[in-house]
């Protein structure tokens, strides 16, 4: 085995790590938190820098292995009630990613090759970033075809506005929401009700009881000097063949690094979720 550098190794296997994350997150449908995700991986290229440190050869023991691999998919994606799902697509992804390794050097490259199970490089520091950067491209590509057809979901920070107020909440980007706006044809975005009260003027905000019946509250805020702001949105969802949602044109928007302008907001007279961390979805 040559010299080692633990800068390259660490940045090497972060990246790996990242993208391996990521993949298993995208793959299995699951909400991706990418700060968790870099976490994650930070744990990984830590565990495969302390293989080299002097003392460190206890870890390439298969049990501080698999506790590393799971404590990377813990950190990423710890609490979801698809991480048993997760787990299987990281390691299979994982078990896939190895396989290519070895089929590289089977072949007699000398790039990338699996020391002691962990991944290292004969590339410069620069060659290992161009590459990174390329396997993020091709795999955003990917997803992104795969993204078509309904399945990655993200949360992201999202900032609403309205006649001077403001609200800023968490939402949801799934591709399986297809509500849309019939006037654009743009996506709407789904928000719980009492989320998003601030936007209206104080003592006007409409209750759980009114969003319920958006027909009644939608005459009530006509009155009030909303008209033409206001409508009625029909959706479909499981167990509500032909339902009515209280829409609202706002009058500026912003999901994660995205301008939506005079968004369609949607209001849910219902939770949009039962612990996922987020109040407001929106389709991509």
């Amino acid at each position: 085995m040559g010299t080692v550098y633990l800068d390259e190794l660490f940045l090497l296997n972060f990246v790996v790590d990242y993208l391996l994350l990521l993949a298993a997150g995208r793959l299995a449908g699951e909400v991706l938190r990418r700060g968790r995700l870099a976490l994650g991986a930070v744990l990984g290229a830590a565990y495969s820098a302390a293989v080299f440190l002097p003392g460190g050869g206890f870890l390439l023991h298969p049990l501080c292995k698999l506790g590393a691999a799971v404590g990377m998919v813990l950190i990423g994606y710890g609490g979801s009630r698809r991480l048993l799902r997760v787990s299987l697509v990281f390691f299979l992804t994982s078990a896939a990613f190895g396989g290519g390794i070895f089929a590289l050097q089977s072949l007699g490259s000398r790039r990338l090759a699996l020391e002691n199970g962990v991944l290292t490089s004969a590339m410069d520091l620069r060659l290992i970033l161009l590459s990174a950067a390329g396997c993020y491209a091709v795999l955003t590509l990917v997803f992104q075809r795969a993204a078509r057809h309904g399945g990655p979901r993200e949360l992201v920070p999202a900032v609403l506005k309205l006649e001077g107020r403001r609200v800023a909440l968490t939402a949801l980007v799934d591709t399986g929401n297809t509500l849309t706006d019939p006037a654009t044809g743009r996506s709407v975005m789904v928000a719980e009700g009492e989320k998003v009260a601030a936007l209206f003027p104080p003592g006007t905000a409409p209750t759980v009881e009114e969003l319920r019946e958006p027909a009644l509250l939608l005459e009530r805020l006509d009155s009030g000097g909303w008209r033409g702001r206001c409508r009625l949105l029909p959706y479909q969802s499981v167990g509500v063949e032909c339902g009515l949602l209280l829409a609202l044109r706002l009058d500026a928007a912003r999901v994660g690094t995205e301008d939506w302008g005079r968004l369609l907001l949607a209001l849910s007279p219902t939770p949009l979720t039962d612990g996922g961390g987020y109040c407001a979805l929106i389709g991509t």
